[in-house]
């Protein structure tokens, strides 16, 4: 934001409110329109919150008509869910292209300083509680529903301290095997998932920066198409990818954890990428050509000093690939198979299946682990490098 733009406004005597509509909302238009197309490709591919609150009242958007076609698996199935893949691929990448086009017209021409502070008096109080009842609705409210939900026997029975029973706890925990089993798989999944990634990524974002060319950056949007499109549509395009056994080596990868691994590789390899990308477009070209001047080959330059010092942002990376994996559904919805369900893929069929209460309570045990994760890594934050926990910076 070009601060001294907003300081002159102010001197010649603009007020608060005619800064914020002649200088700051004109100046934001680009980063809002691309926020603004992120948020539709997010939800146009989004499959969980429609496939549980749309499906029992027979509302479907394109991510749910694809899961039902391929439930009903009639005779021209693959047909109709390649057709409905490639429709909504068009259309988010329509979005993808219309975000492009708004960030790179989004002005950065703003001095170093500490932002503009702007007084709103006698408002401060409106303002406060409104933010606090914003982030009560959507944040709070829910937390609380689910808690609630999963301490009755049954739904429909009012809470209260003579139905309050943690008989859904003790079934899931010690009744039902595909609990821990589901737990194992999306922590496996999401870390292995994290690790590879990282390692990957690492040569990969010495390679984009210090060597640009159109084949590099040809490359790297490729690896941006996979998160931008509708997990669906990955999904249904790594059944049609593994629906027979790979050439040469006669291995199928369809209907086990691989196929959803190979996935997760492919869908949040650019978030891992763009942390470390943007560390290692901060490092000084200086240093490793003191090293290479000392005599140091290239493996040795990127052994002891850069990726020691991407290192930080390849955690951070990591941290981020492991938090969303654990949780997916979308991808996961498609691909699993008996034996090799997901976390996401546990709660959905619970609720699918009538079972909200067990549902509730294995949604409060996931949020309990990714709490506690949090936490810990938070408690950890101050003896870590700078950048390491993302939410920290």
């Amino acid at each position: 934001m070009p601060k001294e733009l907003i300081e002159a406004a102010r001197l010649a005597g603009a007020s608060q409110r005619d800064v914020v509509r002649d200088m700051i909302l004109p100046l934001c238009r680009n980063g809002l329109l691309a926020g603004t197309a992120i948020a539709f490709v997010s939800a146009l591919g989004n499959f969980g919150i429609p496939a549980m609150l749309g499906i029992p009242v027979s509302y479907y958007v394109l991510p749910t008509l694809i899961y039902q076609k391929m439930a009903d698996f009639g005779p021209d199935m693959l047909a109709d869910v390649s057709s409905l893949s490639v429709i909504i691929g068009v259309i988010a990448l329509v979005g993808v292209v219309a975000q492009q086009h708004f960030s790179s017209r989004m002005p950065l021409t703003g001095m170093p300083g500490s932002p503009l502070a702007f007084s709103l008096g006698a408002r401060r109080w409106l303002a406060e509680l409104a933010l606090f009842l914003l982030v009560l609705a959507i944040v709070v409210v829910p937390l609380i529903a689910l808690v609630s939900s999963s301490l009755v026997a049954a739904m429909g029975i009012p809470l209260s301290l003579d139905t309050v029973s943690l008989q859904a706890y003790w079934q899931i925990l010690f009744q039902q095997s595909v609990t821990f089993r589901a737990f194992s798989n999306s922590i496996l999944l999401a870390g292995s998932a994290s690790l590879i990634l990282a390692c990957l990524c690492l040569p990969l974002a010495y390679l984009f920066v210090r060597f640009p060319s159109r084949s590099n950056a040809f490359l790297q949007g490729l690896i941006d198409i996979p998160y931008a499109l509708p997990g669906v549509v990955l999904a249904v395009a790594c059944i049609l990818l593994f629906a027979r056994p790979l050439p040469l080596i006669q291995v199928t990868l369809y209907g086990t954890l691989g196929l959803i691994l190979f996935a997760y590789l492919s869908r949040f390899m650019t978030v891992c990428l763009k942390p470390i990308q943007s560390s290692m477009q901060q490092l000084d070209p200086a240093l490793e050509e003191a090293a290479q001047l000392c005599g140091a080959g290239p493996m040795r330059r990127l052994r002891d000093i850069v990726f020691p010092l991407l290192a930080p942002a390849a955690f951070a990376g990591m941290l981020l690939v492991f938090l969303i994996a654990v949780n997916e559904l979308t991808v996961s919805a498609l691909l699993w198979s008996a034996g090799n369900e997901t976390l996401g893929v546990l709660v959905f069929n619970l609720d699918d299946g009538g079972e909200t209460v067990l549902a509730s309570a294995v949604s409060v045990l996931i949020v309990l682990m990714v709490l506690v994760l949090m936490l810990c890594l938070n408690a950890l934050g101050r003896r870590v490098p700078r950048g390491v926990i993302p939410w920290r910076n």
